[in-house]
């Protein structure tokens, strides 16, 4: 008897044990309080009251639901497990359309991240979410504007589900040739300050071979450029605003969407 009851005490630590584990690895999920939840303290009450306002229009549109939640932990979690089990455990857009995103913003880890369901995928595509959080989100967050990218963030995002996705195209490539053009300008820079050394350089040598009897002057030693690599990701009061009675419709998702960093 006593070594059934040892046992039996055996097994009951062991399944208390297993179920400590999963739940301290299970993240803790902040309240889905609103379309808007700022828990890391991004916006003011004034912009979390105009982006809800936008979401609640859009919403009454399209039946679409889009949720922006500021972060201030990840929890140790990539920016993509946590927002794949935040869109699970919100449930946001209808179970029927699966047509809900979040745009997720952790400033602490500064990663951003456009989580879409699965119902959205086709039109929210992943090649779209990241033009959107390196050309509208991430340019503003560089300038430390986080308001602005959360804005500029969730206009694109409704342009995109309101079938207005080329604009939003047209502007990342837009941005896209700024930059090559940036880039253009500074290898011819470059290369006519390089042009310029060797020039310089020659006529250098020349002249002192000139003036010490035609001796050399040694060699000619040239600037080389120096190489670096770098990649962006795919990150302060809290306002109400949100409005109550407010929740998810019981939407899936997939981890389509796109993630960045700066």
């Amino acid at each position: 008897m006593a070594a059934v009851l040892r046992f039996g005490g055996m097994v009951l630590a062991m399944a208390f044990a297993l179920w400590l584990s999963a739940a301290v690895a299970e993240p803790k999920f902040p309240e889905l309080t609103g379309r808007v939840v700022d828990d890391a303290g991004l916006l003011t009450y004034p912009e979390e009251v105009a982006i809800t306002a936008d979401l609640k229009a859009l919403e009454d549109k399209s039946s679409d639901q889009v949720v922006v939640v500021t972060l201030p932990s990840l929890q140790g979690y990539t920016i993509e497990d946590f927002g794949y089990q935040l869109g699970r455990q919100w449930g946001i857009g209808t179970e029927k359309m699966d047509n809900g995103v979040i745009l997720m913003v952790a400033p602490n880890e500064r990663k951003v991240r456009i989580e879409v369901g699965r119902g959205l995928e086709g039109t929210l595509t992943d090649a779209l979410s990241k033009i959107i959080i390196e050309n509208a989100i991430l340019t503003r967050f560089r300038e430390g504007n986080f308001a602005g990218g959360i804005k500029d963030g969730v206009r694109d995002i409704i342009l995109v589900l309101t079938g207005d996705a080329a604009e939003v195209e047209q502007r990342g490539k837009a941005r896209h040739d700024a930059d090559e053009s940036a880039v253009n300008w500074l290898m011819v820079i470059f290369w006519t300050l390089i042009i310029l050394w060797i020039a310089y350089s020659v006529w250098s040598s020349a002249r002192y071979a000139s003036r010490a009897g035609g001796r050399s002057a040694g060699p000619i030693f040239l600037p080389g450029p120096s190489w670096g690599g770098g990649s962006g990701g795919s990150g302060w009061s809290s306002g109400g605003g949100n409005g109550g009675g407010f929740s998810g419709g019981g939407g899936s998702f997939g981890g389509g969407g796109a993630s960045g960093g700066w």
